[in-house]
């Protein structure tokens, strides 16, 4: 069943985000979009690993980022925090 509110957007999106930021632990997309982000993954699980089960409110955040340019500025700001 697709995700609502993406409209297709996240299938074309998750390779290129996983390429680019794969690596990310989900404890610093945490810091970036709080408690909530990847609510069923562990703060040690990489972006990668759990970037294909991620819920709707969570991926539309970081598909959202991505296309705008601003995620890897926070991912890199939420390092240095």
């Amino acid at each position: 069943m697709e995700q609502p509110g993406l409209h297709g957007r996240h299938r074309d999106k998750n390779g290129e985000i996983s390429r680019k930021h794969g690596n990310t632990l989900v404890s610093s997309l945490r810091k970036i979009y709080g408690a909530s982000f990847a609510p069923s993954a562990a703060p040690h699980d990489k972006l990668s690993d759990v970037l294909a089960d991620l819920d709707e409110p969570s991926l539309s955040q970081l598909v959202h980022d991505h296309e705008r340019g601003h995620l890897e500025r926070k991912i890199s700001e939420s390092h240095s925090a």
